[in-house]
């Protein structure tokens, strides 16, 4: 795909602005203010942030070369991160820090800072993933507020003067992975948690019980009263929750029922778009007959749910049929704020880009609300649905077809990185979107459409909803950064030769002792660790004479699922080892990717492959 280089910044600035709602210029200026009024209100006795933070610069990006702060970009004043630990800092909590509203980290830990940690925090820090505020003076209570940010995966409040009670509701925090509220000055029970925590994250707040704790006692008959007393309160209390939740089920049940009533084949929207029938179908070869919105309606019984094949975050796929015979996939694109002009340029675009890797692009269709892309028909469904079988009468995949259809996936998406103007990333990896022809030759699926999902969708939304892509291929920067990059989408094709060469699934192994709870990338290192790499690999595949392509397989998976992006190897790069190890079947007859011009990429091959 080739995009002239002013026209790809235009389109990257007005997605920029959509997804904050601002100018950009706008959105420097608060994050300049932000950290002035941080620099402001905190007393600096060893002049840390007077000597690096200085504001007397009018240039793009200045403020990510200041001590302590992280950007989304080097060239953009936009701040990701605020890290200002063991610098003696003073004062209370930086309300100023409201200003910085694309944050998703602070650490202040390690100072001397004091008062009470803001009841409205989670105003303050929308976005936070990781908070940092041990080793203070921090009193009062610890505020419910945290338990609205939601996004919280860190969360250190140890090392302070905090009293009462720990509030329930963070017990609700689900994508909290580390917690700690040791040495303070708290009392009560400790609230269930969704997440296990060890007793060192409650330690030293000689008021706590409860598990991981000691349990809760009563200390004398009067306080037993009060306990029963307290419970039975507490059982109405239970009792008319439960009812109420019961009420909102109940309804919520009625509801979905009447909807279900009035459109029992799922496509009602379908049906509204009776009066648009006549509506062309803008294609982009000529092999493909001219059609119309009435013939991709006739092709797939008006979109009945029984024709849905697929569907995901992008939108529904549906399997259609046109009176020729000739089979179609149409996909139903989730909502999008584009134009009918910027849809139409975009489509064009992605219609121009061909590779035999790629699931061709037939052609687009608007129609009132509703946006249409036309596929050539994928005979063989997805490679999850052929890898993870659910009749166990169906024999596994063998591993020439594995290896053969991890070759092209990959030379699939090394064309969509190094050989597009610009590049493209993909964004949503699994093994849902490759999907495998009449010969199983693989063909990636929606490409290029993350461009046409709405700013806030691609972003925040599926970082809100827990929706990173597909489950259990999401690198783990994004859900720190959520900047999708070139990298992540290495780590998520890593997934997939994980899954590839050990048969499990990204998200469950069901090989693994009953104790362990993680997915198939912790797995992994735990058998890394202990030195038994190789008992990873699916064992229908073991002893038939390919064991060494196998671990070789598994290790150049290895490598694309390392923790720093930096170190993991680029697509090229994987494509270029896939293709050594199985260079014996003869799949390639012809490279058309093109050799990257950074030599970076050469020396890190090389190594690779001496590695081997």
């Amino acid at each position: 795909m080739v995009l002239h280089s002013r026209v790809f910044a235009v389109l990257v600035s007005v997605f920029l602005w959509l997804l904050l709602g601002r100018s950009l210029s706008y959105a420097s200026l608060d994050d300049i203010n932000c950290l002035k009024s941080i620099k402001d209100s905190l007393k600096d006795p060893f002049n840390y942030l007077s000597s690096s933070w200085d504001f007397n610069n009018n240039t793009e990006g200045f403020i990510c070369r200041f001590m302590g702060v992280d950007c989304w970009h080097p060239d953009e004043n936009r701040v990701l991160n605020i890290k200002l630990s063991d610098m003696e800092l003073k004062g209370e909590f930086p309300a100023g820090i409201i200003k910085c509203k694309s944050l998703t980290g602070l650490d202040l830990s390690s100072n001397k800072l004091y008062g009470s940690i803001p009841s409205n925090i989670s105003e303050l820090l929308p976005f936070v993933t990781s908070l940092d505020l041990s080793s203070n003076n921090f009193s009062g209570d610890i505020p419910k507020g945290l338990a609205n940010c939601s996004f919280l995966n860190i969360l250190k409040l140890d090392h302070n003067k905090l009293t009462g009670q720990i509030p329930a509701e963070l017990g609700l925090l689900s994508r909290m992975k580390t917690f700690s509220i040791a040495n303070n000055l708290l009392r009560g029970p400790i609230p269930i948690f969704r997440f296990s925590l060890s007793a060192d994250s409650f330690a030293n707040n000689p008021g706590l019980c409860g598990k991981p704790l000691d349990p809760c006692q009563s200390t004398s008959k009067g306080g037993k009263t009060v306990v029963i007393a307290g419970a039975a309160a507490g059982g109405v209390t239970v009792a008319a929750i439960g009812v109420g939740i019961g009420m909102l089920v109940y309804f919520r049940k009625v509801s979905v029922k009447r909807k279900k009533d009035d459109d029992p084949e799922g496509n009602k929207w379908a049906k509204s778009l009776k009066g648009a029938k006549v509506i062309k179908v803008s294609v982009f070869e000529k092999s493909v007959s001219k059609m119309r919105l009435n013939d991709l309606l006739k092709a797939t019984n008006s979109f009945s749910k029984n024709n849905i094949i697929g569907s995901g975050r992008t939108g529904t796929m549906y399997k259609g049929v046109l009176e020729d015979g000739t089979s179609l996939m149409i996909k139903r694109l989730q909502d999008s704020q584009h134009s009918d002009k910027e849809f139409s340029y975009e489509m064009a675009t992605l219609g121009s880009v061909k590779h035999r890797n790629l699931v061709p692009l037939l052609g687009f269709c608007v129609a009132k609300k509703e946006r249409l892309l036309v596929y050539k028909y994928m005979a063989n469904g997805s490679l999850n649905d052929n890898l993870h079988l659910v009749d166990d009468a169906k024999k596994p995949m063998e591993w020439s077809l594995r290896l053969k259809i991890s070759i092209g996936a990959a030379r699939g998406f090394a064309w969509l990185h190094h050989n597009c103007n610009p590049c493209i990333i993909h964004r949503n990896v699994s093994s849902r979107c490759i999907l495998l022809d009449a010969d199983f030759e693989p063909k990636i699926s929606d490409f290029g459409l993350a461009r046409l999902m709405n700013p806030i969708d691609t972003h925040l939304s599926t970082f809100v909803n827990g929706e990173f892509g597909d489950l259990g291929y999401v690198a783990p920067e994004y859900t720190r950064t959520l900047v999708a990059t070139p990298k992540g989408d290495v780590y998520s094709f890593g997934i997939v030769l994980l899954e590839l060469v050990t048969g499990e699934r990204p998200t469950y192994v069901a090989k693994a002792p009953e104790s362990f709870k993680g997915n198939l990338v912790e797995w992994i290192t735990q058998l890394s660790n202990d030195g038994k790499l190789h008992d990873a690999i699916d064992t229908s595949l073991v002893g038939k004479g390919v064991d060494n392509e196998l671990f070789q397989f598994l290790k150049v998976a290895c490598n694309c699922v390392l923790p720093p992006a930096k170190e993991r190897p680029t697509m090229f790069e994987v494509y270029q080892l896939l293709r050594a190890i199985g260079e014996r079947y003869h799949f390639i007859t012809e490279d058309e990717i093109l050799m990257p011009s950074d030599t970076g990429d050469t020396d890190y091959l090389e190594e690779l492959i001496v590695a081997r």
